[in-house]
């Protein structure tokens, strides 16, 4: 659920095991996505899906930020995560 989250700012990691290029050891490797396991990646993951359901309607419900609503229509959709 966590890869690929888009960063708003710059994050570097050591080479991983197996990939470090020999005589370049003190070289580090620049994210462009956030990775699954990192501590960024849940931050970063939602707040790409609260921009997304934001943009589709759906308002956060200010008692519980994991809880979205629209109503419309005389219909209604609440979504938790």
């Amino acid at each position: 659920a966590f890869l690929n989250g888009e960063l708003e700012e710059e994050i570097y990691m050591d080479q991983p095991d197996g990939y470090v290029l020999e005589g370049q050891e003190g070289m580090v490797c620049k994210l462009l996505k956030s990775l699954y396991g990192r501590k960024q990646a849940p931050k970063q993951w939602h707040e790409k899906f609260d921009t997304t359901l934001t943009s589709a309607g759906f308002v956060v419900n200010e008692a519980d930020k994991c809880v979205y609503y629209r109503y419309g229509g005389g219909e209604g959709v609440i979504l938790c995560l």
